[in-house]
């Protein structure tokens, strides 16, 4: 946060979230950094069996990912990805392409030091494409593929970007994130809590009305669709087109809810996430 105004009420540790945004200031005491590019928010296991690499929602940072790190336990360790521009990173300049966003953590992931374990991906929203365009990446390089891609609360990629990613003004995105609901709506209201949020939103739209899906062979990955019922941008139809993009047999989810579908339904995701990845590091 660039003001010493303290968080306002609703934040959870050091996080604010609500609408597709995201503000703080600073990142908790237990979460572990990584690299620019990851951050735990418990403590490392020998448990675990496999690690989830989660990619947050347009305006979101890794934070985002707190209670679904907790609620997976010590038996999936979540790595949360976190965007330039936001949070611990946010005298950085965000990145204005969901490729180039997904070059970097694929040649992240490709370069980390210890021996590759099984994994797989988590992406809510923007991050569902960022999460499939890393994929995509990692495919051409010798790096052992994600054991599975959960891809949550967007369409499945088209040529053309969807009318609802052409926001091209502050009044537009504003209006947006009220139509997508959340947990801090009432504080768009505020100027300055307002202008803290909105450069990271610029970007992350920015880049989404310029993601132009290239054709490609379907990913030898199974995918995991979730999506909610009420969610005001994405229709039921155009994410489950997402299983059109692997050559495996996946999963598609509904669930209760609007484009944060993910805060009320985090329960019933995580047995979603244990069922599909259940004896998969085997």
């Amino acid at each position: 946060m660039t003001s010493g105004r303290p968080l306002p009420d609703g934040a959870v540790d050091g996080r604010w979230n609500g609408a597709d945004m995201e503000i703080t200031s600073g990142t908790s005491s237990t979460t572990r950094m990584e690299s620019p590019w990851f951050r735990q928010f418990a403590a490392p296991s020998d448990d675990a069996r496999l690690q989830l690499y989660c990619f947050p929602h347009a305006g979101g940072a890794a934070s985002a990912y707190v209670p679904l790190s907790r609620a997976l336990g010590r038996e999936i360790e979540v790595h949360a990805v976190q965007y330039p521009g936001r949070q611990d990173r946010r005298l950085e300049a965000p990145v204005t392409s969901v490729v180039a966003l997904a070059e970097s953590v694929a040649t992240e992931l490709a370069a980390r030091p210890e021996p590759h374990r099984p994994y797989a991906f988590f992406g809510h929203s923007m991050g569902a494409a960022v999460a499939y365009e890393t994929a995509r990446l990692l495919a051409r390089r010798a790096v052992p593929a994600p054991l599975r891609l959960f891809l949550s609360g967007r369409g499945a990629p088209t040529p053309n970007p969807p009318r609802t990613d052409q926001l091209h003004d502050d009044e537009a995105l504003v209006a947006a994130i009220r139509r997508l609901g959340g947990t801090g709506g009432r504080f768009l209201e505020d100027p300055e809590l307002l202008e803290m949020i909105l450069p990271a939103l610029r970007a992350d739209y920015r880049a989404l009305s310029g993601y132009h899906w290239a054709p490609g062979p379907p990913l030898d990955i199974p995918f995991t669709v979730l999506v909610g019922d009420a969610d005001p941008v994405v229709a039921v139809p155009d994410a489950a087109d997402w299983l059109g993009h692997s050559a495996l047999h996946g999963d598609f989810r509904t669930f209760p809810g609007g484009h944060f579908f993910l805060d009320s339904n985090t329960a019933e995701i995580v047995d979603v996430i244990r069922g599909a990845l259940s004896g998969a590091s085997a």
